[in-house]
């Protein structure tokens, strides 16, 4: 496999990117400097988020019921590695006046095991809000029952996403 450095139009623009050319075809297109990938933790269910290439646009990619922290963040840096992310941004659940209480310890703790299988860098981003936003999205698209218990989580990693590049 070839690896060429090439200027490439990608979201209305020329940008750097990395053009892998296998067999005298092009395999694939990346805009240099990897992706971030975004987690909404939660106890049952985790939703994860990634950018696309041109790092504007967030996308939901799953939802991961693993069970227990342990497995989850073991899940959560395969999916990161495996996607050749640069970030891990994890959803911190601050308090409406800014503060930190009891669920931000959880986590930080989760972060800590995430540490514990990757050395991707993480960084965490206020997610006050986000799932009530999720929800109130999936309600006006009538999204009900089952399909929204299966979808918030990744949707509500995506807002946070979206936030991280918007800001």
């Amino acid at each position: 496999m070839i690896i060429q450095s090439k200027k490439v139009w990608i979201a209305d623009q020329f940008m750097p990117a990395q053009i892998e050319i296998e067999n005298g075809k092009i395999a694939s297109v990346g805009a240099y400097g990897k992706k971030p990938v975004d987690v909404d933790y939660g106890d049952k269910r985790t939703g994860l988020a990634e950018c696309d290439v041109s790092g504007m646009l967030a996308s939901g990619i799953a939802t991961i019921s693993e069970g227990g922290m342990r497995k989850t963040a073991e899940r959560v840096a395969a999916e990161a590695e495996k996607r050749s992310c640069k970030k891990i941004i994890i959803g911190l659940p601050k308090n409406m006046d800014g503060t930190e209480g009891e669920r931000t310890e959880v986590i930080r703790a989760f972060a800590a095991l995430v540490r514990e299988y990757t050395e991707i860098e993480i960084d965490f981003y206020d997610e006050r809000m986000t799932t009530m936003v999720a929800y109130r999205f999936l309600g006006e698209t009538g999204t009900f029952g089952k399909k929204r218990k299966n979808a918030v989580d990744t949707l509500s990693a995506e807002i946070i996403l979206q936030n991280y590049i918007d800001k």
